[in-house]
């Protein structure tokens, strides 16, 4: 009885980590990140559209682009409001909480998103909007903005859209005037905090180190019984 007792634990053991570890590194995948805003807020994209105050999820889309495509969820996730175009933006000390930033607007209009930075990364995604949107929050703002030449009908056109910076005056100017880009030393660092494919490894490896410890114990319990 007692050798039954402690092979069910192994056991249980056993299905705590298959149920737990592959989890554990799903919403760090996506950066799946459920945000409370307190007003309401203008975001760009297909769907682009001013959200009221409430609770929104946050995720990124498994895309083959080397650009970030971000999708808002209403809380229940049943509701996509708006699929964005962003580029990776870097800044120099992470924070351990989710941090997004808006554009100034005029006085009475909803804030325009402009950034989200996941928590413990230094990439986070800069959203980009319609050209005359774009200047619109440049004039405010009195800063270049990002945005696409084109107007977005589906998420296909999102993975290979132009993107472009525009200035106050209606100038372009290059991204790397607005989007801040790491330092040369870390920039290779930095940039494997968000890998474009998942590796095959990265939910597994602590799974099958402990199936292999648990598999030694359950010998040993078994070996010791025998003899």
């Amino acid at each position: 009885m007692k050798l039954f007792t402690q092979l069910m634990t192994i056991v249980c053991l056993f299905t705590a980590c298959l149920a737990i570890v592959p989890n554990a590194s799903a919403d760090d995948w996506n950066k799946k990140t459920k945000v409370t805003f307190s007003a309401p807020f203008e975001v760009p994209g297909v769907g682009a559209q001013v959200l009221p105050a409430g609770t929104y999820v946050f995720k990124l889309l498994d895309s083959p682009s080397d650009r970030h495509i971000v999708q808002i969820f209403n809380e229940r996730e049943d509701h996509i409001f708006t699929t964005i175009l962003a580029i990776p933006n870097y800044r120099y000390q992470a924070t351990d909480k989710t941090v997004m930033t808006f554009k100034e607007r005029a006085e009475g209009e909803p804030q325009a998103i402009r950034t989200w930075f996941y928590p413990g990364r230094l990439w986070g995604d800069e959203f980009v909007y319609p050209k005359e949107k774009a200047l619109a929050l440049a004039k405010v703002d009195d800063q270049p903005v990002l945005y696409a030449p084109i107007a977005f009908s589906s998420v296909e056109e999102l993975k290979t859209a132009p993107i472009l910076a525009v200035k106050p005056t209606g100038e372009d100017i290059p991204l790397a005037e607005v989007v801040e880009a790491p330092p040369v030393a870390v920039a290779q660092v930095a940039h494997n905090e968000a890998p474009t494919t998942l590796p095959a490894t990265a939910s597994y490896v602590p799974l099958l180190a402990g199936l292999g410890f648990l598999s030694l114990c359950a010998a040993g319990l078994i070996g010791k019984h025998s003899a």
